[in-house]
Formats: C-alpha cells, structure tokens, sequence
C-alpha cells in the first residue's frame, strides 16, 4: 500500500535526520555548563559528573544515550544488579563497582541495593535479544548493547506510526491519518523515540495493542498490552480501553449462559476467555508488582526517586511551585524549561477531551497515561510521558485540517524538537 511506503520512508528519513541533527550539534556546539533546567541538575551536570558511570561514557552513538539509558544499558549486559550501575546504600548513592560488588552478598535492601530496579525489564531485555545478532560487529559490549537499544527503538516507534496510521485512517482519512503519524514524529519530546530510552518501544506496543483491539485480535493486543506493561509502568492502563470495548461486546452478558454450558456440554468459555484477555495488561502487573522486582521497584522510587502511585496532594503542590517559577525571572533556563513541560500538559488534556466522543477507548487511556505520570511526583518530564497518548495525535490531526494550524504547529514542533534533541545530545536534562 502507498500509504504504508510512505510511513516507513518518513520514519527512515527522520531517524536519520534526528541521529544527524544530534552529531552535527555536538561537533558544532559549545554548551555552558552546568544545567540549571531544575535544581538537582546542576549537581548532575557539574565537571566531572559522569566520571565513574561506564555506561554513559562509551563514545559510540553516546548522543543518543544520557540519564536513564545508563539503566537500560547495565540492566540489559550485566541484569539488575550489575555493579556498575549506581547503587543506592545507607551512606547516599554509590558509583564505585567495587564497593557495591562487595555489598550484593547482602539480601537486605538497606545495606545496598541497584537503582536499576526503577526501571521495567522489557525493554532491557529486546536490547540483550537484539544485541545478540549485532555482535557481528565486533564492538565492546556497551557499544553493542547502545546500538541494539536504538534499533529497538527505532522500530518500535515505526511499529507506533503504522498502528497510530492504522486506528485512524477510517475516521480521518487517509491524509489525516498520515498527518497524525508526522504528527507524532515532530512531536516536541519525540527525539526521544530514537533514543536508548523506553518510549519508541512503548508507543510502538502500546498503539499496536490498541490497534489489534480495534480488529478484536485479543489474544495479539494481549500480548502487546502485556508486554507494554513491561516496558512502562503506564502500560496497565491499556486495561481501561480493553474493558470498554469488551462490555461494548456485550459478550459478559453471556458469561452466566456459558458458566452453565460448561457443565452440560463442555463447550469453550470464549467470553470469559476474552474477558480475561482483556484484563491481561491488570494481571501482568500484579505478578510483576509482588514479585522481587515489584517490591524492589517500590524501594527505589520512595527512597529515591521520590515517586508513587496518584500522589496527587504532592503533585499539585510541585506543579503550581514550577508554575509560578515561570515568573520569577530568576533562572531563564529554569522558566525556559517548563514553558516546554506546560505547552505538552496542555495539548495534552486539551486533546483528551476533544477525543472523548469521537474515540472515547483512547481518549480515557491517554488521559490516564497524562494524569498518572502528572501524579507521580516531581514536577518534570510530562512532556515525554504524553508521546504514550494516542489521543494527543488524534486530535492534533483534527486541528491540523486548518492550514494555519498545521502550519503553525508543524514549526513550533520541529524547532523545539531539534532544541531538546541538541540539549539532550550534551546530556542537559530536557524531560
């Protein structure tokens, strides 16, 4: 088909643009450090701040790793508790290999435990799987895992467009349908799409979950909500668009009827059995939530971190503070920053609730991929979280039917893209 030739030859052009973009801004440029985004990042960005960190100083592709990815990379070559990662012990955050190998005989989290255990498996673990044909090359084992980790982004964020092209092109068209999709690559955080980071490949399951819903394929948007689920916390959610359409079937209306023709003719419990399906990504989660992985996850974020589940008292508080530091004029780069966080919230629950009627099972999973990320905690990284709403790109697609619309925003887009992508590559924080 045209349509689907001209997604895969976009993504391919943006891929190589963005990677481009990011090796050009670093050759070219001379940031000044250190970042004053927030408050804690000009601890992070100081002189000599990486130093110690093995996974954030290999020089392959490293524009495309800072923050997080250290995570990524050490879970997915050394599993969680490669000593390399930083640890977390009663003394503060420790960096040194030594000292935390020397501490992982201890089965108490108090003593020492990796911070690697805030971040979901699935993603770490498709890096090791792709990793493994990538040896070819010959590379170190941190190259290679960097590389595995952008390809794997890379295709899941083609993955995303072709399901996003997919679950719109019967309600706006053929043309909004591709609009969306450019949509979602210009988005202002979507570098990161193609970064070694978890949303190219959250995107890609999550929308293809939602897709294979729209096709009433259960058992694949199981899968694919399952394993969206492991990828990002959020993942859960696609619990909410799941149920709707399956009460929509209005096949739990037969469960009864069925129950007892199990007993008198044996015959298969379909809808109980789609039932199930459709609550998937809800078990995955619980059976990851109480597992060591679960309860490790929980440590870190409280102790660390300083998130939670709905932490909406906390949240509110942390963004009106960031609201009002807008206009202070104290710290630019610090106003600059959150102008940014806000345009993203704001498109994104604008579009949530233009949504709701036209497409309500996406509408209601992206509004709670917004307002779960809004309430974890910190006020910082909204604009990257809402890459994970469909909704956002619907309705944009909507909107862009104006010329001076698509216009307008097609610029604002694309030059606060290439901004976050170059700070991103210098390892500022962005989101």
């Amino acid at each position: 088909m045209k349509s689907i030739r001209v997604i895969i030859l976009i993504w391919l052009a943006w891929a190589l643009i963005i990677i481009g973009l990011q090796a050009l801004a670093s050759a070219r440029i001379s940031l000044q450090y250190p970042d004053r985004a927030q408050e804690w990042t000009e601890e992070y960005t100081g002189p000599g701040y990486q130093e110690g960190r093995a996974f954030l100083l290999e020089p392959f592709m490293n524009n495309q790793v800072a923050w997080d990815s250290e995570y990524y990379l050490a879970i997915a070559i050394g599993g969680y508790d490669d000593p390399r990662s930083p640890h977390l012990t009663p003394r503060g955050v420790s960096i040194s290999a030594e000292e935390n190998l020397a501490a992982q005989s201890s089965s108490d989290l108090n003593s020492s435990i990796s911070l690697s255990y805030a971040f979901f498996p699935f993603y770490p673990f498709m890096i090791r799987v792709f990793a493994f044909p990538l040896q070819v090359f010959g590379m170190n084992q941190i190259a290679t895992a960097t590389l595995a980790g952008i390809v794997v982004s890379a295709l899941g964020t083609l993955m995303g467009m072709l399901a996003l092209y997919d679950l719109t092109r019967d309600s706006l068209g053929e043309a909004g349908a591709l609009r969306a999709v450019f949509y979602l690559v210009i988005f202002p955080t979507a570098f990161f799409l193609i970064q070694v980071y978890t949303e190219g490949l959250f995107i890609g399951l999550s929308f293809m979950c939602l897709a294979m819903l729209k096709r009433e394929n259960w058992v694949a948007a199981a899968i694919f909500g399952v394993c969206a689920t492991l990828t990002r916390a959020v993942g859960v959610t696609l619990v909410i668009p799941m149920v709707i359409i399956w009460l929509q079937k209005g096949e739990w209306m037969d469960l009864d009827l069925e129950w007892r023709q199990i007993f008198l003719q044996g015959i298969r419990l379909r809808p109980l059995g789609r039932g199930l399906l459709a609550i998937s990504p809800l078990i995955a989660f619980f059976i990851w939530k109480f597992s060591y992985l679960g309860i490790a996850f929980s440590y870190i974020e409280a102790n660390y971190f300083g998130r939670g589940f709905l932490s909406l008292g906390y949240a509110f508080f942390a963004w009106s503070e960031a609201f009002r530091s807008i206009f202070t004029g104290s710290n630019p780069q610090h106003a600059a920053y959150y102008i940014t966080e806000f345009i993203g919230f704001a498109v994104a629950i604008a579009a949530c609730i233009a949504t709701m009627k036209t497409h309500p099972e996406l509408a209601w999973f992206s509004l709670a991929v917004v307002l779960i990320s809004w309430g974890s905690g910190p006020a910082q990284g909204i604009h990257r979280y809402v890459l994970g709403a469909p909704a956002v790109f619907v309705a944009l697609a909507r909107w862009g039917e104006n010329p001076v619309f698509d216009r307008a925003w097609t610029i604002l887009s694309i030059l606060l893209m290439g901004l976050n992508a170059t700070l991103f590559a210098f390892n500022m924080w962005v989101a």
